[in-house]
């Protein structure tokens, strides 16, 4: 018995081990191929010693070997800590880009790049660290009144990480000249010159793996509950800081030295907890190693496949992580099959809403409009348009704001079937990624169909959100649709999204200039027509609300009541959710697929009284065209002469929205 208990972990230890070995081999022979493809197996010994004349020699030596070093070190890297993340939080899904580390990194070196240069003249790292370290505690204070449990801490992460990069984002696109470099970065390449990156990051890894060795027994027993732990005299809180300060100042370290590449550090651990290191020292060991493999892997392949053209490696983890992060989250805490069941929205009881909550939502409308369409920047200085200045701004102004208002308004409609159908308060197109869905299906048409009109792609972003949004039902069914699966699904799928667009723009296809002005929610090509155009969607989904409300009265309740009180769940659902898609594939191609409005909406209806489906669904489509076209306005005039793409200053605003509703609830 003890043989047996002695040999099991080093068992284990080796299969874990062995897996990492086996993918170091397959980035191996693919190193082994690029480099043939440079230099002939039977040259290689001149590569150490290259002719000045040879650029392939130095190309072999100077370029594809320390990039293959530089991938190694930063697999390792990234698998040390997003193995300490899950250890030291007891949560599966933890690494560095799913707790919104890499976006403080990315926000904060935009920052500094901007305003405060001064902390980039040793390097970036210091400047990467303090972002990762402000993101990782405003996830801690998000999730702190929900007992940091995995789903939420994790939730938490990603909406930070989608506000900050969003807000980097924006700063990135009106200050394009200083931060021009900042885009080849943020994609995450590992394209190398020199062995200088490698030497840099060889000490770095060093320390963290020496830290983390002294440590090892300590984070060891975290496997413990927290009162077994205590009886073992482990100091827990200085255990958790200082194995979260050793995996946050590595990831921000690897960032600022190539980029953002995200999921490796969860793709590692998970691979090597499969493959049997289920003890953390035996993690400790296999997962570095095999986040090394995965990365360098991945890279050489895409050298080798694209034959030179060079494709971020950041891009392509992230769309191959996005799905095991769907996989694993699906694997926590299964529950009941049912619509509505896992959590349930207040139904919407008819309440009273006093004169005074219509009034000050009509003059708040008013007062939002009126600015949109008078107030605005010239060369001078701030501007009041009257007389004949109004009527000469009016056919550049009034599309604009015709068109904002209508994607803030198909947006909120949207979010509250959504909220609706699956009795869930915290759903919404953006978050759900149903918006990502018609983003997908324009990024596939932009490149593969003829060019089309907005009308065109209206309805072709349609029939993505409504794939889309079966899709993240399908996947959420197993946990009765409760709001941190349905929002962790959402946000993963948002994440292919992203790192198409990365891909894609790293190609340099003149096309896709057009796909980054559909998604980054930009309304100043708008025509008079086409805002026309947006408003039929609008008004058609405005009339059919009264028609449904009894649906909207009673679905939130669940299933069982539903069927009680005779509404048929099938037909009900599917008609909404035609709906909703419509909505949101219209209001995609106007205002992008992340704006957040398909949340703030609905909320703030609730919020001002409006309980009544017809009532609330009416005062949701009024803030949330109001919220749209002060995001616009914002964009138009807060860094004129440029403009920011209203569906970015909206991204921002709703990432505050969010963050404040997740902590009151």
């Amino acid at each position: 018995m003890a043989d047996t208990v002695l040999v099991q972990p080093l068992s284990a230890l080796n299969r874990a081990a062995l897996w990492g070995a086996v993918i170091i081999l397959v980035a191996t022979l693919f190193l082994a191929a690029n480099l043939n493809a440079l230099v002939p197996f039977n040259a290689w010994a001149s590569m150490l010693t290259p002719e000045p004349g040879n650029l392939r020699e130095l190309m072999a030596r100077d370029v594809l070997l320390p990039r293959f070093c530089v991938a190694l070190c930063c697999g390792a890297g990234l698998g040390l800590a997003g193995t300490l993340f899950q250890q030291v939080l007891r949560n599966p899904l933890a690494e560095p880009g799913t707790l919104g580390v890499f976006a403080g990194a990315k926000c904060s070196l935009v920052v500094a790049t901007l305003w405060a240069p001064q902390l980039l003249v040793l390097g970036w790292d210091f400047a990467a660290l303090l972002g990762a370290a402000t993101a990782i505690l405003l996830v801690f204070a998000l999730s702190a009144r929900r007992g940091f449990s995995p789903l939420s801490l994790i939730l938490s992460g990603l909406v930070v990480s989608l506000s900050l990069g969003s807000l980097g984002s924006m700063l990135m696109m009106t200050h394009f000249d200083a931060v021009n470099d900042l885009y080849v970065w943020e994609a995450g390449s590992l394209v190398q010159n020199s062995w200088s990156t490698t030497l840099g990051l060889l000490p770095r890894l060093a320390v963290a793996l020496a830290a983390t060795t002294l440590l090892s027994r300590r984070l060891k027993l975290l496997d413990l509950d927290e009162a077994g732990a205590l009886s073992l005299g482990v100091p827990l809180l200085s255990t958790r800081l200082l194995g979260l300060g050793i995996a946050v100042v590595l990831s921000a370290m690897i960032a600022a030295a190539v980029g953002l590449i995200s999921f490796v550090g969860l793709a590692a651990p998970t691979i090597a907890r499969h493959a049997g290191a289920r003890l953390f020292g035996e993690r400790l060991l296999a997962a570095p190693l095999i986040g090394a493999g995965l990365l360098a892997m991945t890279d050489q392949a895409l050298v080798f496949v694209t034959g030179g053209v060079e494709v971020p490696a950041g891009a392509i983890t992230a769309i191959f992580g996005a799905p095991l992060l769907i996989w694993l989250m699906r694997q926590i805490r299964p529950a009941a099959e049912g619509w509505g069941s896992g959590a349930p929205m207040a139904a919407s009881f008819p309440v009273a809403v006093t004169d005074r909550s219509k009034i000050l939502l009509g003059l708040a409308v008013l007062a939002v409009l009126a600015v949109a369409l008078f107030v605005g920047r010239t060369p001078q200085g701030w501007h009041i348009a009257f007389g004949g200045d109004f009527a000469d701004l009016m056919p550049w102004r009034l599309p604009r704001v015709a068109a904002a208002a209508m994607a803030g308004l198909m947006l909120a409609l949207a979010g509250l079937l959504i909220q609706k159908i699956t009795g869930n308060a915290l759903a919404s197109p953006e978050l759900l990624g149903v918006s990502s869905g018609a983003g997908i299906f324009l990024i596939l048409a932009a490149f593969l169909l003829p060019p089309m009109d907005r009308v065109s792609m209206a309805l072709f972003a349609s029939c993505g959100a409504f794939v889309m949004l079966m899709t993240v039902l399908w996947l959420s069914r197993r946990s009765a649709f409760s709001s941190e699966h349905l929002l962790l699904i959402g946000v993963a799928l948002g994440s292919i999204v992203a790192s198409m667009l990365t891909y894609l723009t790293a190609l340099g296809d003149p096309r896709i200039l057009n796909v980054l002005v559909w998604l980054s929610g930009s309304t100043y090509a708008v025509t008079p027509g086409q805002a026309a155009f947006a408003c039929l969607p609008a008004l058609a989904a405005l009339t059919i609300v009264p028609f449904v409300s009894r649906w909207l009265a009673i679905l939130p309740l669940g299933r069982a009541a539903s069927i009680g009180l005779g509404v048929s769940e099938w037909q009900s659902r599917v008609l909404l959710l035609l709906v909703a898609a419509v909505l949101t594939g219209a209001a995609t191609v106007l205002a992008g697929p992340l704006s957040f409005v398909g949340l703030m909406g609905p909320h703030l209806a609730r919020l001002s009284g409006f309980r009544k489906p017809v009532a609330q669904a009416y005062a949701a489509a009024l803030i949330g065209a109001a919220l749209m076209v002060l995001a616009d306005w914002i964009g138009r005039t807060i860094a004129f002469p440029w403009q920011v793409p209203a569906g970015l200053v909206s991204t921002v605003i709703g990432g505050a929205f969010y963050a404040a509703l997740i902590s009151r609830r």
